[in-house]
């Protein structure tokens, strides 16, 4: 689903200001994501290091944790901003929690230059594995 004009100002306002926040002390790389639910509010996040590197949390995770703990378990779309000359793409474990609660939202990442990715998840994702593969 693509969002609305004013709901993807929102979106990059959120994912961006969320960035300013992130805890990044070993890579130097913030990350800010913002998620759009079913019921239109919007959640974010920051990605958050640890000295032990497997404890971090990507901003993505984090967004729709804070989501999904607030009654929100459907994603419409996810907006990521970081501060690079290009946009970046959600890493694969992100991919894979978007899609748990989002198989078909649109991911839309942007940057400090004027590069944007707008995709599908599935095109980030083929072959997808999540709920429907539990039977």
């Amino acid at each position: 689903m693509i969002p609305t004009s004013v709901q993807l100002k929102k979106l990059k306002s959120a994912a961006k200001a969320a960035a300013g926040r992130a805890y990044v002390p070993y890579s130097n790389f913030p990350v800010g994501a913002a998620v759009l639910t079913a019921s239109g509010k919007i959640h974010s996040g920051c990605n958050v290091e640890n000295a032990s590197y497997g404890l971090s949390n990507c901003a993505e995770r984090g967004a729709i944790f804070s989501a999904v703990a607030a009654g929100g378990q459907r994603l419409k779309c996810v907006v990521i901003y970081t501060p690079t000359k290009h946009a970046t793409a959600p890493c694969g474990a992100c991919r894979q929690v978007i899609h748990e609660f989002g198989p078909e939202v649109r991911v839309i990442s942007f940057c400090a230059g004027r590069e944007q990715l707008d995709v599908s998840l599935g095109a980030l994702l083929p072959g997808a594995f999540g709920p429907q593969d539990l039977v």
